[in-house]
């Protein structure tokens, strides 16, 4: 069983352990006849493995997402003021299922292992180095529970006793001493911009843009329709917009099959996809020559691609098949 498959980002230990990681080696790619010789112990296996590969074939470096990480590198590399200085902040927004969290995520652990290779996994007073923090919100989040996943990242213990404000100053020693850089806040459409609490943790987040030495970095859906990067005339609305004049917005979007560019990129993906493919009767080229299949089950987004393509290359081996077959793809939802 792979490593990675019980943990969970929102921890430092289990962030360390995504961050280093090997690369997947694919199975082998095994004939009908050779499949048929295997021990029914061995086919499980083989199987097993090849499930796992299929489920995690990798990040797919598409042009949008290395346009992504060029502007993060952007703001990343010129936050690099002094302590005093308030540090540009990044949002990337974009609707479910077009890879955002993915993207940030890569990114992120390029820049974790590019400051753990220049600077030791220790600062200079011996404590742990963490380049990067990434929490989630969910639910109705309050200042009280961002403050609290910070420490959760990094199981201190003060976290069973204190307020707002204590999880606070906890959370901003420990950033400190463990030289954090980058910050990342996941699902932050889940804050309710327009309630009370919304306007306490947009302050806070202000706060963490005064005090804390990081570059905020914001994921979530739909946030061009939200608070955070419209003004308005009420005084709340008018914190709330401190937040989106230092924040650079950066949108990924679905495929678009209607332009020569957008056709091109997505083909690019099914192919990319089509070789990493291990079944024992699968064509190289298949992908590409359903195209416009494959883009009417997942409207052009990403995450519904590889759903799609994972579930249906765990049904072709788990029934025989062994090729995303339209009869296999047909099937599954």
């Amino acid at each position: 069983m792979n490593s990675l498959e019980n943990i969970s980002l929102g921890r430092k230990e289990d962030w360390q352990a995504f961050v280093n990681a090997a690369p997947r080696t694919a199975p082998p790619m095994l004939s009908c006849a050779e499949l048929a010789a295997l021990t029914p112990s061995a086919k499980a296996s083989y199987d097993r493995s090849r499930r796992d590969w299929h489920a995690n074939l990798g990040v797919l470096r598409t042009p949008l997402l290395i346009d992504i990480h060029e502007h993060l590198w952007d703001v990343l590399d010129s936050n690099v003021h002094d302590g005093n200085r308030i540090k540009g902040a990044v949002a990337v927004e974009g609707a479910a299922g077009v890879g955002k969290s993915t993207a940030v995520e890569l990114f992120a652990k390029e820049f974790h292992l590019r400051e753990i290779t220049q600077h030791g996994p220790r600062t200079e007073e011996g404590h742990e180095r963490w380049p990067v923090c990434r929490v989630t919100l969910s639910g109705h989040p309050t200042m009280r529970d961002l403050n609290l996943s910070l420490l959760q990242f990094f199981a201190h213990p003060g976290i069973r006793r204190g307020n707002a404000a204590n999880f606070a100053r906890r959370a901003l020693e420990t950033f400190l001493a463990c030289q954090v850089r980058l910050l990342i806040i996941d699902d932050i459409h889940f804050l309710q911009w327009k309630a009370s609490e919304g306007v306490q943790v947009s302050n806070h987040l202000k706060f963490i843009a005064n005090e804390f030495p990081v570059t905020l970095l914001m994921v979530g859906v739909g946030l061009e329709n939200s608070s955070l990067f419209t003004e308005g005339r009420s005084p709340s609305d008018a914190v709330l917009a401190q937040t989106a004049r230092r924040t650079t917005r950066l949108t990924l979007r679905r495929f678009d099959a209607a332009t020569t560019t957008g056709l091109r990129q997505w083909n690019a993906v099914l192919r990319a996809i089509d070789d990493r493919l291990v079944l024992a009767r699968h064509h190289p080229g298949t992908l590409p020559k359903i195209s416009d299949y494959l883009f009417a089950r997942s409207s052009g987004h990403m995450g519904s691609l590889m759903t799609l393509i994972n579930s249906g290359a765990s049904r072709a081996i788990r029934t025989g098949v062994e090729a995303l077959t339209d009869e296999v793809l047909e099937a599954t939802r």
